[in-house]
């Protein structure tokens, strides 16, 4: 009786485990890929530094793969809402995702996701590392760090401050900044670069801390005046521009940087693939040059590099996050 009751079950259960087998890509499939379109989920709004640097390295792969690559911008909830999508999708290298440091910093700041940050995704690649710049508006009257740092702990809240996502980068770089001077200004979050800076140039706010290629041209232009980077180095994009230990805070470094993930469990030939067409496009002189002409540094390195990363600046985020008292709910 009882051998007849699991005779179905483990029929059952061989067909599912030869289903998934059948289904699962291999290394086969890896020498063949892409042989459909792609998909790269860019989790912040249109026009801001990740969105540029994802459309200008899909346009090069779309040639490389002779297959289209799709750029998707999935906006909101600090870029989880888009992570989720990726971390949610078939692990066959057909879904990708567009990652920066946000990808630490929300597993620190937010008490549940919907997703392991740790577990969910497959690091492939570190495309650029690059500065944070404070920019204001030209109306301000703020024409250096320290100007605006002296009316920020003489004016408490008085000076706006776009954030390009509540809880990024750009915001744990100013409490940083906030715990290392005493300033205090006014946020206000935005889903992604393009708005936050649209809103300076705009005079509705005062001031954007951004990725540095987000507003090369805006700074060029003397449409935003930058008081300075966040990393111990200068652009290369801005050379005029001082660090932020030149100008006045000893010490200060942050550097952010934009990879590329795909879902856990992709196969690690498709990832290897993945990776080494990406270090070709990084490497093309046009692409580098285009890229470094907006404020990007070139970076690389293989999927192992990429996972290092995450570990490494973890344990100094999770200090300043706390420090802060900063969540995301």
């Amino acid at each position: 009786m009882i051998r007849s009751l699991l005779l179905p079950l483990v029929s059952a259960l061989a067909l599912h485990a030869f289903a998934a087998q059948a289904s699962a890509p291999s290394a086969t499939d890896a020498a063949h890929y892409p042989s459909k379109p792609v998909r790269i989920i860019v989790p912040v709004a249109p026009g801001g530094s990740a969105d540029k640097l994802t459309r200008t390295l899909a346009d090069k792969l779309a040639t490389l793969w002779g297959q289209s690559v799709v750029v998707e911008n999935v906006a909101g909830a600090s870029g989880t809402i888009g992570a989720a999508r990726v971390a949610k999708a078939a692990p066959d290298g057909y879904t990708l995702l567009q990652q920066g440091e946000g990808l630490t910093l929300n597993g620190l700041l937010f008490a549940q996701l919907p997703y392991d940050t740790q577990k969910a995704f497959t690091p492939i690649i570190k495309a650029v590392v690059n500065p944070q710049v404070l920019v204001v508006h030209p109306g301000t009257g703020l024409n250096t760090l320290g100007d605006y740092l002296a009316r920020a702990k003489a004016r408490p809240q008085s000076i706006s401050l776009g954030l390009p996502g509540n809880g990024g980068i750009a915001h744990v770089a100013h409490e940083i900044l906030s715990q290392e001077t005493g300033a205090k200004v006014n946020y206000i979050p935005y889903p992604g670069g393009g708005p936050a800076s649209l809103d300076v140039l705009g005079g509705h706010t005062d001031a954007t801390l951004i990725t540095l290629a987000a507003v090369t041209e805006y700074v060029r232009a003397g449409k935003l005046r930058a008081l300075a980077v966040t990393t111990p180095y200068r652009s290369d994009a801005l050379p005029q521009v001082p660090t932020m230990a030149e100008a006045g805070v000893p010490g200060f470094s942050v550097e952010s940087w934009q990879g590329y993930f795909a879902p856990a469990g992709t196969p690690a030939p498709i990832v290897a693939k993945i990776n080494r067409d990406l270090q070709t496009v990084l490497q093309a002189p046009d692409v580098r040059a285009q890229l470094e002409h907006m404020g990007f540094k070139v970076a690389g390195g293989s999927p192992a590099d990429l996972g290092q990363s995450l570990q490494s600046e973890r344990p100094r985020y999770a200090r300043a996050i706390q420090s802060a008292g900063l969540s995301l709910r």
